[in-house]
């Protein structure tokens, strides 16, 4: 894995998003905003051949890798809630994602 740190954020992005079995148009735009649309569009694709485990092994490396400090896993988490929250439905499957990446980012 050889990504960017927004690479992995997109990537992070789409796990989430991806919570509920539904990236809504609205979550994708707020992927997009964070990163470009050729990002976005290079991580889809790779995240769609993955399996869950797949997601977290690469998630962890991605961290470790990045050293993310503390602000900075608390900027994404609040960047993940803005984009469950971005059509408008932060529903239970989304709600115990966030609680979930909570644990492994921090």
């Amino acid at each position: 894995m050889h990504w960017t740190k927004n690479e992995l954020i997109a990537y992070i992005l789409l796990f989430a998003a991806h919570s509920d079995f539904n990236e809504s148009n609205e979550e994708r735009n707020a992927i997009i905003s964070k990163v470009n649309m050729q990002t976005f569009q290079k991580i889809h694709d790779e995240f769609k051949s993955d399996n869950d485990y797949q997601c977290l092994e690469k998630i962890q490396k991605g961290l470790d890798h990045y050293n993310f400090t503390s602000k900075q896993i608390d900027t994404l988490l609040l960047e993940i809630k803005q984009m469950f929250q971005a059509d408008h439905d932060y529903n239970i499957l989304e709600r115990n994602m966030m609680l979930f990446l909570k644990k492994i980012l921090k």
